[in-house]
C-alpha cells in the first residue's frame, strides 16, 4: 500500500516581527505544495528520499542523530512504527515545488504532509490530530515554533495569529493575485529578530508606536477583505513595508525589487523574516506577464493564489 499526502506553502501577509511583541499577524496558504509518499518495506529501516539527499537509518534511530532536514521524518516514522509492532520499515519520499529556506513554510508543509502520509498507512487522522503531530515534528528542528505555519498549512485559507490567543480562521472569499519574488538571498530569522530587538531597545517609544500602527493596519486589512477592496489591501501592504524598513529588516536588494514592481503592483512587501527571502506583490492578472522584464534576471518569481484545500491525503493499494 502507498500513502500520499500534500500540503501547501505559506506566506505572512501582515504582521511579521511585530507579532512577537503582541500584535496580530495574517498568514495565508498558497498553491505551491509539497507531496510526501510513504510505503512499507521489509528492510527494518527508515529511508527518506528528497531533493536534499537520501538517508537510511535503522528503526529506532534517534532523530537527534540525523541532519535537521531529516529529523521530523525520522521522529514521525519512529513514533508511528513504535505504536504498531507489525511494521518492518518505511520508505518516505518528499517531492516539493516550494522553494527551501526563503520563508515560504517549506518545513511546516513537509511536517504536515508527512504526518498525513505516514499515518495514512495505519489509520485516518482528523485535521486536528494531523496539526498536533506536525507541530511536535517541527519542534525537532525549531523548538520555539508557534505552530501558526503548521496551522495554515493544515487548514489552508487565511488565519489570524496572535501570540497569546492562538489562531483564528479568516472566513474570506477575497481573490488575491499574488506575485512572489525570491531575492535568492538566504534569510536568517535569528539575525533578523536580533536586529528588531536591538531597534526596540534603542527606541522603545517608537517601537511601541509601530506596534500600535501595525494593530490598526491589520484591523483595516480585515475590513478591506470583507469589502473585497483590493486597492486598500495593496496600500496596506506597502504601508506595512514602511514599518519593516524602519525596524531595519530590509536591504538594498529587497528595496530594489519592490521599487521595480511599483508601477504594476497595488502593494508590495517583504514576507517573513526579511534581510533576504521573498517579497510579495498584489498584481492584477493583466500585469503578470510584465513581471519578468522588471525584475533582475537572477531572481525567481511565480504567481500564486490562496490555497483553500489545506492538507489532502489518500492511499493506493498496490
Amino acid at each position: 500500500m502507498k500513502s500520499i499526502a500534500s500540503a501547501p506553502a505559506k506566506i505572512i501577509l501582515f504582521g511579521e516581527h511585530f507579532v512577537v511583541h503582541g500584535t496580530k499577524a495574517i498568514l495565508a496558504a498558497i498553491d505551491k505544495r509539497v507531496t510526501v509518499t510513504t510505503t512499507f518495506t521489509e528492510n527494518k529501516t527508515i529511508k527518506i528520499n528528497s531533493e536534499l539527499g537520501t538517508i537510511e537509518v535503522p528503526i529506532s534511530s534517534s532523530h537527534e542523530e540525523v541532519k535537521n532536514e531529516f529529523r521530523p521524518f525520522v521522529y514521525l516514522a519512529n513514533k508511528i512504527i513504535n505504536s504498531d509492532q507489525n511494521v518492518s520499515g518505511l520508505e518516505i519520499t518528499i517531492d516539493s515545488d516550494i522553494p527551501i529556506g526563503v520563508g515560504l513554510g517549506s518545513s511546516s508543509a513537509c511536517c504536515v504532509a508527512a504526518v498525513a502520509s505516514i499515518c495514512g498507512l495505519f489509520k485516518e487522522l482528523s485535521s486536528e490530530e494531523i496539526l498536533k503531530m506536525s507541530i511536535e515534528a517541527e519542534k525537532t528542528i525549531f523548538p520555539d515554533t508557534s505552530g501558526a505555519d503548521c496551522t495554515v498549512c493544515t487548514y489552508g485559507g487565511m488565519i489570524e495569529y496572535e501570540q497569546f490567543t492562538g489562531t483564528k480562521k479568516i472566513d474570506n472569499t477575497f481573490d488575491l493575485n499574488l506575485l512572489i519574488a525570491n531575492s535568492m538571498i538566504p534569510h536568517n530569522t535569528k539575525n533578523s529578530v536580533e536586529k528588531v530587538n536591538k531597534f526596540k531597545e534603542n527606541d522603545e517609544e517608537r517601537f511601541s508606536q509601530l506596534c500600535d500602527l501595525e494593530t490598526k493596519l491589520i484591523d483595516e486589512v480585515i475590513t478591506a477583505m470583507k469589502n473585497n477592496d483590493a486597492t486598500t489591501f495593496g496600500l496596506k501592504m506597502s504601508e506595512n513595508q514602511k514599518y519593516l524598513e524602519e525596524i531595519q529588516v530590509s536591504n538594498d536588494t529587497l528595496r530594489g525589487m519592490i521599487s521595480s514592481l511599483k508601477e504594476i503592483s497595488l502593494g508590495t512587501k517583504i514576507t517573513g523574516a526579511g534581510d533576504g527571502g521573498c517579497i510579495i506583490a498584489l498584481v492584477k492578472d493583466e500585469n503578470m506577464d510584465k513581471v519578468p522584464a522588471l525584475l533582475p534576471k537572477d531572481k525567481e518569481c511565480f504567481s500564486a493564489k490562496i490555497d483553500t484545500k489545506g492538507v489532502v491525503w489518500s492511499t493506493i493499494e498496490e
